[in-house]
């Protein structure tokens, strides 16, 4: 028989942000709090937000270079970022590869932030390339 559970607030009994949940066989738990993404953005290439979660404005920094501001913090810099990008009409059979950038507006820079996820898109043959629309999520510990 199938139940529904409706609740508004879930908090665990040892620690209030701290939920496991079995994993699949019954054998491991998952730490809710940590599977969930931090933030996630959806823009596209003039920095205009079109979903996000946990940010509060993205910079377009040049071409191929951005920057998102988080509305809330991480708690330190060993979060992880990933993202991925959809190319104009006119690359949209070649191979993006996004990457990376910590810290700083620039490739150059290397300053980590917990409040500022730096990143570039860089195209396949190697150059810095705006994108019609660029997605970006962080996991981590928030502030």
């Amino acid at each position: 028989m199938a139940s529904t559970l409706k609740i508004n607030t879930l908090t665990g009994v040892t620690t209030a942000g701290s939920i496991a949940v079995t994993g699949e066989g019954n054998s491991t738990t998952t730490n809710l709090q940590q599977g969930l993404a931090k933030s996630w953005v959806n823009h596209n290439k003039g920095a205009s937000i079109n979903d996000s979660l946990n940010v509060a404005s993205v910079t377009d920094n040049g071409t191929g270079q951005h920057r998102h501001t988080l509305t809330n913090l991480h708690a330190n810099v060993s979060y992880a970022v990933s993202g991925s990008t959809i190319g104009d009409s006119s690359t949209q059979s070649q191979a993006y590869t996004y990457t990376y950038i910590s810290g700083g507006d620039n490739a150059s820079a290397s300053v980590h932030s917990t409040s500022v996820v730096y990143y570039n898109i860089i195209h396949h043959g190697g150059t810095l390339y705006d994108t019609e629309m660029v997605q970006v999520l962080t996991h981590g510990d928030l502030a």
